[in-house]
């Protein structure tokens, strides 16, 4: 006897998705762990990871010469609490991974992060809201929310990964 599971389009119901908001209130933050795993991935490894879906992501405004001004620039994204965290930088027209601290730190919650991400909520009120905060060259992380915030993207991990 075959046993054949439902279909993705069935999991997208309200009742997976009040489950899912239930298990995301009540679950412990996943940062701990996932700090754990980020201090013993070795930057390579995260490179190889981060920096084509960054650079697929945002092919056009680094052709359209956007990222210019962040030429040698680095800019720390971090979860609150200091790990998970990945240092980003532009080279030779290239968004990169690299290793070490940054001129100005993002740091927030993944939440906020995801929320940032896929564009579900300004990104001003976020930092207004204190869900995001920057650290370091203020004028540095402002520029790169402005950016963010003015071109048109949309993130999905299936996009980024190519799944």
């Amino acid at each position: 006897m075959a046993f054949s599971l439902p279909s993705i389009a069935s999991l997208d119901s309200p009742l997976i998705r009040q489950t899912f908001l239930v298990l995301r209130e009540y679950l412990p933050s996943p940062a701990p762990m996932l700090g754990a795993i980020d201090r013993r991935i070795p930057v390579p490894l995260k490179q190889l990871a981060a920096e084509a879906p960054l650079n697929r992501l945002f092919a056009q405004a680094i052709r359209e010469g956007e990222f210019d001004d962040f030429e040698g620039r680095r800019i720390r994204l971090e979860v609150n609490g200091g790990q998970p965290g990945i240092t980003i930088g532009f080279w030779a027209g290239r968004l990169r991974v690299i290793d070490g601290p940054g001129e100005a730190t993002i740091r927030g919650s993944l939440a906020a992060f995801r929320t940032l991400a896929e564009r579900r909520q300004d990104p001003d009120q976020l930092f207004f809201q204190r869900r995001l905060i920057i650290e370091g060259d203020t004028e540095l992380g402002l520029g790169l929310k402005n950016l963010l915030d003015s071109l048109e993207w949309q993130f999905s991990l299936r996009q980024a990964f190519l799944i």
